[in-house]
């Protein structure tokens, strides 16, 4: 599966769907996660922290960029909307993140280059239609085998 397409009524809904996903991750897969403000980025990061066991609270890395967390592997959340600079990235150790063993998961990826080829990019989407309550659509799409594999996992399981 290349493309998997999911919408959620609230955040407690994002929170399961990153789970679900969380559970199926292995070391070395990144997700790009791609939305505007307030979109859900986070939250979907915070349920696929708890699919990889993180017990401790996850928030946004925005102020201090990275953060990292202990789980059934290890979780680097980058954030990246304030990077001013490549250097930024390079000092973060960014281009050896990758390669760490861990699930990476990036905030506002369009913002760095270039990304592994292998990835699972995620948009977010407010979606307000009428006087139907807000809800969410996540869009998933694959880059490479492992990554169709995940998805196709994820979209299998109720």
């Amino acid at each position: 599966m290349e493309r998997l397409i999911v919408e959620t009524r609230d955040a407690e809904e994002t929170r399961a769907l990153g789970a679900r996903l969380g559970r199926r991750l292995a070391a070395g897969d990144v997700l790009c996660l791609r939305g505007g403000l307030g979109a859900g980025k986070t939250v979907l990061a915070q349920g696929v922290a708890a699919g990889l066991g993180v017990t401790e609270p996850v928030s946004s890395p925005t102020f201090n960029l990275l953060q990292q967390y202990a789980g059934r592997l290890t979780v680097y959340h980058l954030d990246a909307y304030r990077v001013s600079s490549p250097d930024e990235l390079i000092d973060l150790g960014f281009p050896e993140l990758w390669q760490a063993g861990g699930v990476v998961l990036i905030e506002w990826p369009e913002r760095i280059a270039p990304l592994p080829e292998r990835r699972i990019d995620v948009r977010l989407e407010v979606v307000r239609e009428g006087d139907a309550p807000e809800r969410r659509r996540l869009t998933f799409t694959a880059h490479g085998d492992r990554a169709a594999a995940v998805l196709g996992a994820v979209a299998e399981e109720p």
